[in-house]
């Protein structure tokens, strides 16, 4: 796929391995206990972010991210990023002359083999739908959201959400706000790619780097819908694979 002048984007999706194996600390805890009414949830804390060491790992930094965030760590490697894109390459569904990036099938193979075996792949038919299912799926389990931006040029994190009420309680709930981290910040940040970590954006404003998926290659299973990559809520064995430091 063709990316976006200087925005690193030249294709949909890269990444590949990362550090750690097998006994991983539980998810954290980001917020109080919620009270009824509103929620405020976010899993981020600092240290955690890893920039995206070329201009098209932005896949490669959100594992390595997710990674940092539900293992405790602080990894920022250059070297960890490239075996998450040469993995994730390996295992596209589209292996192809002119792409040199990761669809999501290698996305979702390299988030279920180096950060939790739990991840699916979402792909929903509205905005609305892809917002809480995966605000619902973060609650429920603590872990973060990857997410397919810029109609699939681009990849982020959802670390967090604010909401009228709590979404591990109740399906009555209304977004009102998310919290992003994109890999590219510090690199270069143009037209809201990427902001600082953690960033607030409104219901309304996400709106805007939530696209539906488009492949420049072929017409795939996600063309139009809004893909996401959501660990689900069943107690099954992580996979942590360790990969060169």
């Amino acid at each position: 796929m063709n990316a976006p002048r200087r925005l690193g984007w030249r294709t949909p999706f890269l990444a590949a391995a990362l550090v750690l194996a097998a006994s991983a600390p539980a998810p954290p805890v980001a917020s109080a206990a919620p009270a009824p009414g509103s929620i405020s949830y976010d899993v981020y804390r600092p240290g955690v972010y890893s920039m995206q060491a070329t201009w098209t790992w932005c896949t490669a930094a959100s594992v390595q991210i997710m990674r940092n965030i539900l293992l405790d760590q602080g990894v920022h490697s250059s070297v960890q990023q490239g075996a998450f894109f040469d993995y994730m390459q390996a295992s596209n569904r589209y292996q192809l002359g002119g792409h040199r990036g990761i669809d999501p099938q290698g996305f979702l193979a390299g988030l279920r083999h180096f950060v939790d075996a739990r991840y699916t792949l979402v792909a929903s038919a509205t905005y609305d739908q892809a917002v809480r299912s995966a605000v619902t799926r973060l609650r429920l389990t603590g872990e973060p959201v990857a997410l397919i931006v810029a109609a699939g040029r681009h990849a982020w994190v959802l670390t967090g959400f604010a909401a009228t009420a709590d979404p591990a309680r109740t399906s009555d709930f209304r977004v009102t706000s998310v919290r992003i981290v994109g890999p590219l910040y510090g690199r270069q940040s143009i037209s809201g790619y990427d902001s600082p970590p953690d960033t607030s954006l409104s219901y309304a404003a996400f709106r805007q780097f939530l696209l539906p998926y488009r492949f420049h290659f072929a017409t795939t299973p996600w063309t139009g819908s809004y893909v996401t990559f959501q660990a689900i809520p069943v107690q099954l064995a992580a996979v942590r694979r360790a990969v060169p430091v």
